[in-house]
Order: structure tokens, then sequence, then C-alpha cells
């Protein structure tokens, strides 16, 4: 027994200190999390759970290994769960689940000359690599997607000036560091800003994941924080209903008016859990529920809270995408938030989020919390486009090839651009996207290799001083027929060195850098973690909330880890 506890203390502390405080927070006394300067626990220290572990815990409380699962190239051998005995809070690690996609490769302008692709603003890959980086540990490089790297961040792009236009389109090309010779070209959008007055009401649906396997810290506790945040952002018109799933699935909370705060947040604190995981029938009495409060002019979202696992009913990926989309013709939109590491589903909430015409993010910390759902609380809940695509097409006088930065998993067809039938990503109040690309100008540094039969082409009624046209199609969040805005990608945009480009610029391509890396640095050169931090570190600029500063030591701790893991093969 003695065994039994220090094993068990060891565990506990591992686990709260890193799972729970983000990199400038700390666990304090009753479970606070306050801002304070983190250190670092490596969870290799904690010895492995006695044999007979199994046998002593309570019956209630006891988890089954789950059966080794393959995510994509990597197959995710399971560790036996962590039982604390004192606290009782679940723990497991290597049955996370994400999307495999191969890595965008360079393209032929004069074979392939159009790029099209959904824009993408979900942030759940940065806060699940920085809850990597926390541990101590690289992130599997399926985790990572560059484009929701890039797009954690805000861009001082200017602002549409009206909602007529609901985009602003910003294009700049400048000298590319991965290899001399190439050129990058940042295309960033921004959306129109609703005025506080203009917001619609909201009606939305906390679904809850109530299971046995969110009694972690990190999880139902973060969960109850985070919805907390999002009530004090709300207006007193707004509506509140919860749903709860867990073996059963459940009403906790009708919808009730935000004014009635104290009743809501009652709800809210007095969630316990426990059980399977009947996630599909949450789903359907969640969409019931809004659908039987529809407001035709307002902001009708479901709101999933989870770690991803759905064990009970329907656990097929295909069927619960059928089933969201067509919830989303109603008018009912999905988002996630997903929580917690080591059994996490980010395949299945990525699906979910891009078929229900929501968002999905990745809370790790109180201080995501308070980023997504307190201070990006309007570009979070309130959307001003939905369908948004992009259109790039290069042309062959000036640029020979080309390679899109991340975005894999949401490419699309040439012909799906001007199909208005075919779903995109959704842009919401104020949000700013940003796409990046590498080319190759025409004599440049081929990524293809000469052809020796290639046909010498030419750009007929091409204009030379262009390397592209962008094309941006959208549609308003209530509307089924698209509008075009497009834009040129002038020459005269382009400076001549790495360090002319705008500080922004350079920023986000140390963030895609930073990004390849982790994914196994195939095309970024001889770029190290060194180089990522001499492009971001000048290029911080104003950074009101701290995030661009947070990033500067992520990559510092990345460089670390990496050395521990070389040291260790």
């Amino acid at each position: 027994m003695k065994n039994l506890s220090r094993w068990a203390a060891l565990a506990a502390l591992a686990t709260l200190a890193v799972a729970c405080a983000g990199p400038n927070e700390k666990v304090g006394r009753n479970g606070a999390v306050r801002e304070e300067a983190s250190t670092a626990v490596d969870l290799a220290e904690v010895p492995p759970p006695p044999a007979d572990m199994a046998t002593r815990a309570s019956p209630q409380l006891a988890i089954a290994p789950a059966p080794i699962v393959v995510t994509g190239s990597r197959v995710a051998g399971v560790s036996p769960p962590v039982f604390n005995e004192q606290r009782g809070y679940y723990y497991d690690q290597g049955r996370d689940r994400f999307p495999s996609a191969e890595q965008n490769t360079f393209k032929a302008v004069g074979q392939e000359p159009i790029s099209t692709f959904s824009i993408d603003v979900d942030t759940a890959s940065y806060s699940f690599m920085r809850a990597s980086l926390t541990q101590g540990v690289l992130p599997t490089p399926q985790a990572v997607r560059a484009e929701e790297m890039i797009n954690y961040f805000a861009y001082d792009y200017p602002a549409p000036v009206s909602r007529e236009q609901p985009f602003s389109t910003t294009v700049d090309v400048f000298p590319s560091p991965w290899t001399k010779g190439r050129k990058m070209v940042r295309v960033g959008i921004k959306g129109y800003e609703l005025p506080a007055s203009a917001l619609p009401r909201a009606n939305l649906v906390f679904l809850i994941d109530t299971s046995g396997s969110m009694n972690a810290p990190n999880k139902l506790p973060l969960v109850q924080r985070s919805l907390l945040m999002l009530l004090e952002r709300l207006g007193p018109e707004d509506n509140i209903a919860i749903v709860t799933y867990a073996g059963s699935a459940g009403v906790a909370l009708p919808p009730t008016p935000v004014r009635d705060k104290a009743r809501i947040a009652s709800v809210i604190e007095s969630l316990g859990s426990g059980g399977s995981t009947a996630g599909a029938e949450g789903i359907r009495q969640a969409y019931a529920l809004a659908a039987r409060n529809l407001d035709p002019k307002g902001v009708n979202r479901v709101i999933l809270a989870t770690d991803g696992d759905f064990n009970v009913g329907i656990t097929s990926t295909e069927e619960l995408k059928g089933y969201v989309e067509r919830e989303r013709e109603k008018g009912i939109f999905l988002s996630v938030l997903g929580f917690g590491m080591g059994n996490y589903n980010d395949a299945l909430m990525q699906a979910l989020a891009q078929n229900g015409n929501g968002n999905a993010a990745y809370v790790d910390t109180v201080g995501e919390a308070r980023k997504v759902l307190v201070e990006e609380a309007t570009s979070t809940l309130f959307p001003i486009a939905k369908d948004v695509k992009i259109q790039i097409e290069f042309n062959p006088a000036t640029v020979a090839e080309y390679r899109l930065v991340g975005y894999e998993t949401r490419m699309l067809k040439r012909e799906d651009f001007e199909n208005d039938k075919v779903d995109a990503g959704e842009v919401g109040s104020g949000q700013s996207v940003t796409a990046l690309y590498e080319i190759v100008p025409v004599g440049g540094p081929s990524a293809l290799g000469s052809l020796r039969y290639a046909a010498q082409r030419k750009a007929a009624g091409s204009a030379a001083d262009e390397y592209g046209f962008v094309k941006i199609r959208y549609k308003r969040p209530d509307a089924s027929v698209s509008k075009l805005l497009s834009t040129p990608i002038g020459r005269s945009r382009e400076v001549a060195s790495f360090e002319a480009a705008p500080r922004d610029a350079r920023f986000a391509v140390g963030v895609a850098t930073f990004a390849e890396l982790l994914r196994g640095g195939r095309y970024t050169g001889a770029m190290t973690y060194a180089d990522v931090l001499e492009m971001v570190t000048p290029a911080v600029g104003r950074d009101e909330f701290g995030y661009r500063t947070e990033f500067v030591q992520l990559v510092r701790g990345a460089k670390s880890a990496a050395s521990m893991a070389r040291l260790g093969e």
C-alpha cells in the first residue's frame, strides 16, 4: 500500500502540474490556477503503477485498457491508465487521434496553375502543440496543422469599411527564408467586425461530456471554468441551455435567459463525471433543444465540450458528419471545444466542426479559455460569412512552381470553387485568415526538377507584372448564393529582402517554419529552431495579451525537447 500511495501521489503531482497549468500559469491551493512562471515536470519520473493496481482501485473507477489504434501513420500504443487513489481522477495516454493528411507538395504551374481551398480559422492544433511542449515533449507530427498555428495569432490587416463587403484582402511578396531564389506570398483577409449594438441574439446549447473520461483536472473542471467565463461575456437576452451526456443524455438546463446567471452558473458548477460516452444521443438532444428555441434572426449554435470519446450509440464519423450537415441546413451551427490529452479524438472533433459550420478550439489552460470565450467571443460566436473559399491562379509567365503551406485537410477541387453546394469554412466577426505560399519564379531553383521534353509555355494575355490572381467566394450567414471578391498578386507588392517584409508577415513565416519543423522540416531547407527564434523575436511587435511572447518561449521549449529526444534515442 505504501508503494501505491507514493506512485499515486507522484502521478497526481505530474498530471496536475502539466495538464492544468499553461506556460504562464501555476496550480495553487484548492485547485486555483494563478499566472506565474511554471516549473516543468517530467512525466518520465513518475514510476509505473503497481502491478496489482486494478485490483486495489474501486470498481467504479477502474478503467479497462483500450486496444491499440492506428491514427494515420502513427500507432498509438496504450499505457496503463493512471488512477489517483486520493483524488480519483482519470489519466490516460497514447490514445489521441488525429486526421491523417499528406503534406502539400510543390505543383508545376504549367500543369496545375490553380490552387483551391477552404479557409480555416480553427486553432486547436496550436494549443495542443503548446500542451505537449508544456509537458516537455514534442507533439506528434499528425497533431500539427500549419494553418491553425499561423491563424492562432491576429494580424494587422486593414479592416473592411462596411458590412456590404465583409472582407479586405492584403497580399505581400518577399524572399523565402527557406530556399534562396524562391519567394513567399502571403494572402491575408480581414473580416468586418460587428459593432456591439449590431450583435444578434444568441441561442446557445452547451453540450457537455460528463463521461468518466472527463474526470480529470484538465477536463470537466476546466470546461466548467470556461463556460462560466463565456456566461459573463453574453448579453442578458441571450439564451443558454445545457445538455449532458454520459451513458445516457439528458437536459440539465432548459433554455434560460442569461439575465438569470445565478441559475445557469449553479447548473454548470453542479456537473459531475462518470459513465460511458453516449455522445451521439447528446448531439441529437442538443440540436432538438436549439431547434425548439430557434431564433431566425439570431445565432443558433450548439457548443460541444468534450475530449472526443464517443463510445455509445452512433460512433461512425461519417454518420455523425451527415447528421450535423443536415442540422446545419436548418440554421443551427456546431462549434467544438476540446479538452484533455491521452484520449483526445481530434479527428472526430475536426470533422464535426467543419461539417457543422463552426470552429474547433482546444482548451488546455484557463488562459486559453479566456482567449477563445472572452477576448475572441464575438468572432467565435457570431459569423459574418460562411462557405468561404480561396482560389489562386498562378501566372505561368512569372511562376514555375508553388506550394501551399498547410490547409491539407481543407483542400478543394478546382470546380468546387464555383459550386455553391460545396461546404467550406466560416469566418466570425473581426477574424483574420492568413495563407502562405512558397513559389518558384520562372528561372528559379526548381523543387520538381526539369523535364527534357517540357513544352515552352507562353502566358497568352497574362500580365507580366502579376504573380497570380486571388479570388474569394463567400456567402452571408443566411444566404445560399455566394459572392465573389478578387485581387491580383502584383509584383509591385514585392520587397527585395525578408527583413524588409512587413513585421506581421515575418512573424507568420516564423510560425509556419516552426510548424514545418515539427512536421519533419521537409520543405524548410537547413532551418532550425534557432532560426525560428531569429525570425520571430524581432517581429513580436505589439503584444497586448502576450501570445507572441509565449510563442517565443514555446520555440525555446521545442529546442530543449528535441535535444532530450535525441539523447534518448
